[in-house]
């Protein structure tokens, strides 16, 4: 793994001067800083190592209007290298470059206590002294101390040995099988067109592979690759790189997106983390305060939500949710830096722990599910994750994102928690789940509504699965209710009735009225036998509306005892089953049947003869070819 070193430190301490020492690269490229003689953008370089390879280099400004540039360039640093000048030792922004990497998880370094050729020999060590004070409560306590001078060379060499020792301490990066490039420049070059610039954090990058810009989504391809400067067919995780996009142009990327593979990140409005206020904040962060909001190589007005309090004190941390001006994407375990207003300062951030969040309900049990979040354990986030995201579920692609888990070991957790019921695949084509709890919960819900279903509609014998989908199931994935139904059903907490789902032990009841009702309908279709009663008739010998009956007649057609044929015409069971005895009968002395046989064969008027064929042709008992019918099983 290739490892980046980023400088810190205070304005004119001798950042870029000493990487240009050490490198022969001057990473001020702009007219302005030279100009004014101080670092305003990013620099990058390579170091050539002793024992040979090298290391990356970002230079970041160092005077306080450009702490943001300096935010930019560190997300992508392994280790640090804290510049402090001997003539005046820790200043203010070398408190805050520091308190920018604690926060942004880097955990090693060393110091270059630089200039030294401006002071005496003893106030050297008076220098070196206050550092390593200053020092001794930060990840940088056990730091070497290396003296050095870019203008006389005194202590180059040591510095260059002590930079590979502090290279070897460097922490790996955690693998990640989503790659990730968030921008830090963007220009174009002539003969190769838009360029970008960046730190891949995570994964690997291909020469002619596919590509997505976000939060945007853009697809482009990876026309080039360059790795300090020399070209490459791929470039692995930790390594600065250049990278030649085609089919983007330049003013359509912009510093702070992200290149990643398409479809891998799903940007979002707000995201859930970890929030730790600084110690040395000025004052307390209160609920929903406006802030600059630092992530990757970006930076946005964003407002912070207290989860589990109103007001957070320096030093304390709590769980939190950002709302974002617009939507971007994030990945679990990313760090964020927070900038607050007035002063201009650093005063907090913390580990991205669910990036793909609902509107959390503060000071609830949700926040046991963030906490479970931050356990480490990849069977813990990933039931943590699909419980947070309750009905909707989540996809495999989603789940990368939310747990950052290796994509092998992602499935073998998911195989695992499926044996359990802890995580169900609802949808295999898109490759769905759902919390084995929130699954449970929504049975519950639905056999609850089953239940009222059956004391509102006594008549009924079920509901239909389209009715169950767009009552019930409204604003859920539709997979989901299926999947639901079909588990219900082989656990025997649901039933089918024809294509009628219904519980198990209900059975259609009628009042008495409603019985005497029913057989009055069916005694008068029965009579009428292959020739029915018109049922406006029925309805006034029976003394009811037609909105009355209305019930009475779906139920009777969903229980097969009437034949609907088309609005208001009825035929009991029995003389339909009749009807198709005689069609049947005709066709084995006839090669076809049209109206006029129609009548002749069933006594009927026009009025019932063109719509049952019309209904025998529906059932595909017959099929109709011009002006005819032929039986469906002669004709093929």
């Amino acid at each position: 793994m290739a490892y980046v070193l980023g400088t810190a430190g205070h304005i004119d301490h001798g950042k870029t001067t000493l990487v240009r020492a050490l490198t022969g690269v001057d990473c001020d490229r702009l007219a302005e800083e030279k100009k004014r003689g101080i670092t305003i953008e990013l620099g990058f370089a390579q170091l050539e190592m002793p024992g040979g390879g090298s290391i990356g280099v970002v230079d970041v400004p160092g005077h306080e209007k450009f702490v943001k540039h300096m935010v930019s360039g560190a997300a992508g640093i392994d280790f640090v290298m804290l510049v402090v000048a001997a003539d005046e030792g820790v200043m203010p922004q070398t408190r805050e470059h520091l308190e920018i990497c604690q926060l942004l998880d880097v955990r090693s370094g060393l110091v270059a206590l630089s200039k030294i050729d401006a002071v005496e020999e003893d106030l050297r060590e008076l220098a070196a002294e206050e550092v390593r004070e200053y020092l001794a409560d930060t990840f940088l306590a056990e730091a070497e101390v290396v003296g050095v001078s870019a203008k006389t060379g005194e202590g180059l060499e040591d510095l260059r040995a002590a930079i590979a020792r502090a290279s070897e301490t460097a922490s790996e990066r955690p693998r990640s099988d989503l790659p990730r490039l968030p921008v830090d420049r963007v220009f174009s070059m002539r003969g190769f067109g838009t360029v970008i610039t960046g730190t891949l954090t995570a994964g690997k990058i291909r020469t002619g592979q596919d590509a997505a810009i976000y939060p945007r989504g853009r697809q482009v391809k990876v026309r080039g690759l360059q790795r300090h400067g020399e070209s490459a067919e791929c470039v692995e995780m930790g390594n600065r790189c250049a990278v030649n996009l085609s089919g983007v142009e330049t003013e359509e990327v912009r510093r702070g997106d992200v290149v990643a593979a398409p479809g891998s990140l799903f940007p979002s409005y707000s995201w859930d983390f970890r929030l730790r206020l600084l110690s040395s904040s000025p004052r307390s962060l209160r609920h929903r305060r406006e802030v600059h909001f630092h992530h990757g190589s970006r930076e946005v007005l964003a407002r912070i939500h207290l989860l589990d309090r109103d007001e957070l004190k320096p030093g304390e941390e709590c769980l939190a949710q950002v709302r974002l001006p617009h939507p971007l994407p994030a990945v679990r375990g990313e760090r964020v830096v927070l900038r607050s207003f007035s002063p201009l300062r650093t005063i907090g951030g913390g580990e991205v722990l669910n990036p793909l969040p609902r509107k959390p309900r503060r000071f609830s049990d949700e926040l046991r599910h963030l906490e479970r979040l931050e356990s480490g354990d990849p069977a813990e986030m990933v039931t943590a994750s699909l419980e947070l995201a309750g009905e909707a579920g989540r996809t495999f692609a989603e789940l990368m994102v939310a747990t950052d888990l290796p994509r092998k070991e992602l499935e073998k957790v998911l195989q695992s928690l499926g044996g359990k019921q802890a995580a169900l695949l609802f949808d295999r084509d898109s490759r769905a789940y759902v919390a084995g709890s929130a699954a449970e919960a929504l049975s519950s819900d639905m056999l609850e509504f089953m239940a009222g279903f059956h004391r509102n509609n006594p008549m009924k014998a079920g509901i239909g699965r389209g009715e169950l989908a767009s009552s019930w199931g409204k604003g859920k994935h539709p997979r989901l209710v299926h999947f639901l139904v079909e588990r219900l059903l082989k656990r025997e907490e649901l039933a089918l009735e024809g294509d009628l789902l219904k519980l198990p032990g209900h059975r259609v009841s009628l009042a008495a009225d409603q019985d005497k009702l029913r057989s009055g309908i069916m005694a008068a279709y029965r009579r009428g036998d292959t020739a029915p009663p018109n049922q406006k008739d029925v309805l006034e010998e029976l003394d009811i509306t037609r909105t009355e009956a209305a019930p009475m007649f779906k139920l009777l057609v969903e229980q097969g005892e009437l034949v609907k044929v088309k609005e208001d015409m009825f035929f009991a069971a029995e003389a339909m089953e009749k009807l198709r005895d005689m069609v049947r009968g005709w066709f084995r002395d006839h090669d076809d049947l049209g109206p006029g046989e129609m009548r002749e064969l069933t006594g009927l008027s026009r009025k019932y003869a063109i719509p049952l064929l019309e209904h025998f042709d529906k059932e595909r008992l017959t099929v109709r070819v011009g002006d005819k019918r032929l039986l469906r099983e002669k004709a093929g």
